[in-house]
């Protein structure tokens, strides 16, 4: 049964007869396995794309609760954003208000996010919003931008389909580590475990250790068939795609320390798993799920998610170590979008808030990758006894008042839809596909390098 299962796995990952282990071995595209003549004729119009790691939740987390753009200078002695207090000198708690540039601007905003990877800052985007909802079951379809992609498709479908000829991975499909569920096209897709792949390819007779192997039947038989009857464009094609034996054997050395360590399905086990699989170009896009604090509305002192935030952003961290042993650092975007925002005022005193409810009005997505410009868009503004995100100006970034809404080309209510058209324009999906596919919001140019 075991063994099984193990199949069935690595051919719904790898495709039949292995072709994405295959591909892995060689250095060669899938497609070029498949059908040189075409491949190369396509390899030669391709344009630039992202692999995109995505974390989201539906638990609602506190992630973009203490980020840049929500310590304002002042606010009335009534409606103030409650923070986690400072405890200097103890690194699980220390959420010290802290000085940091982003975009070459400087901000206040909690220790942890200035403790950033220093090249993964400089492609840091804090991206204040609405998701429009404040209920957990309503992840779906903010990940659907509550109805602005067509045929209510996933946003994270949209852009998988699209990028996946670019980048020429085993499948269309993304795939899903954590313990959300995703869709493609309206289908929902399975979850994979870490441990479960580490089953199935990290032992003495997993494929991982065949890859040599693997490589020199293809390349053979490449070599036989392009003698005969190739042309020169697709010679050389092959001699600069294949990879040597030697690389063959590092790549599979370097999977097999990754996937040997991982001991749980844990956020750091998720981080190596989705690395892994983009690494072995199964899908264009990967989701895990990172805690910032969960659904915290009994947490005193903010005591959880000050714990919380501060592991989920040495995750991050972890995520940038392992994209840069893989040599993907400039390949994968991530991405933190979770169902909705947390309360920012203080609930209970002034002084020591109780924990956070559920808000609609605000959230933060983070963006991270090549094709992100560093900065903050948007902002927040006093809404009754609380906070709402702003509307947006989409050259610039700013956000825009409330009493000064007519001057923004971004309504408040469209916020939702201009994070995930900007998300998609930063991944190279054609701006064609997202204008026709999106029917809210617009590309925020502020936020793309």
């Amino acid at each position: 049964m075991e063994l099984s299962r193990r199949e069935a796995l690595l051919g719904t990952l790898f495709g039949a007869g292995w072709i994405g282990l295959r591909s892995l071995a060689t250095g060669l595209p899938v497609s070029f396995l498949l059908n040189p003549r075409a491949a190369v004729a396509a390899a030669a119009s391709a344009g630039p794309a992202q692999f995109l790691i995505l974390s989201t939740s539906g638990a609602g987390d506190p992630m973009g609760c203490n980020a840049p753009g929500t310590y304002p200078d002042a606010y009335s002695a009534t409606n103030k954003v409650a923070h986690p207090p400072a405890v200097p000198g103890d690194d699980t708690m220390d959420m010290a208000p802290t000085a940091m540039t982003v975009g070459g601007k400087t901000y206040q905003a909690a220790k942890p996010w200035s403790t950033l990877d220093t090249a993964a800052l400089a492609r840091t985007c804090f991206f204040h919003h609405t998701t429009l909802t404040n209920n957990h079951t309503n992840e779906g379809k903010v990940l659907k931008l509550m109805g602005a992609v067509k045929r209510q498709e996933m946003l994270v479908s949209l852009c998988a389909k699209s990028l996946a000829p670019t980048l020429g991975t085993i499948q269309k499909e993304p795939v899903a580590v954590g313990s959300e569920t995703l869709q493609y096209e309206g289908r929902s897709l399975p979850r994979l475990t870490p441990t479960g792949l580490r089953a199935a390819l990290a032992n003495p007779a997993g494929p991982l250790t065949n890859l040599q192997a693997l490589r020199d039947a293809d390349l053979d038989r490449l070599n036989a068939l392009l003698k005969a009857s190739g042309t020169t464009a697709e010679k050389q094609f092959l001699d600069r795609m294949a990879q040597s034996q030697v690389e063959a054997r590092n790549i599979s050395q370097s999977l097999l320390d990754n996937l040997t360590g991982i001991a749980n399905d844990g956020q750091d086990s998720q981080i190596v798993t989705a690395a892994t699989l983009i690494a072995m170009k199964v899908s264009p896009v990967v989701a895990i799920r990172l805690d910032f604090g969960g659904d915290n509305h009994t947490d005193a002192a903010l005591v959880n998610e000050a714990k919380k935030t501060i592991t989920a952003v040495k995750s991050i961290n972890y995520l940038f170590t392992k994209l840069d042993e893989l040599g993907l650092r400039d390949r994968v975007t991530f991405a933190a979008m979770n169902v909705f925002g947390r309360t920012l005022s203080f609930k209970g005193t002034l002084t020591e808030s109780a924990g956070r409810d559920h808000l609609a009005n605000h959230h933060c997505t983070l963006l991270i990758g090549k094709g992100v410009k560093a900065g903050v868009i948007g902002g927040l503004e006093a809404n009754g006894n609380d906070f709402k995100a702003m509307a947006l100006n989409s050259a610039t970034g700013q956000g825009v008042p409330k009493d000064q809404a007519s001057s923004a080309d971004i309504a408040f209510g469209d916020t939702l839809g201009a994070v995930g058209k900007t998300l998609g324009a930063a991944l190279g999906v054609p701006a064609q596909a997202l204008e026709d596919n999106v029917t809210q919001g617009k590309v925020v140019t502020a936020a793309l390098a």
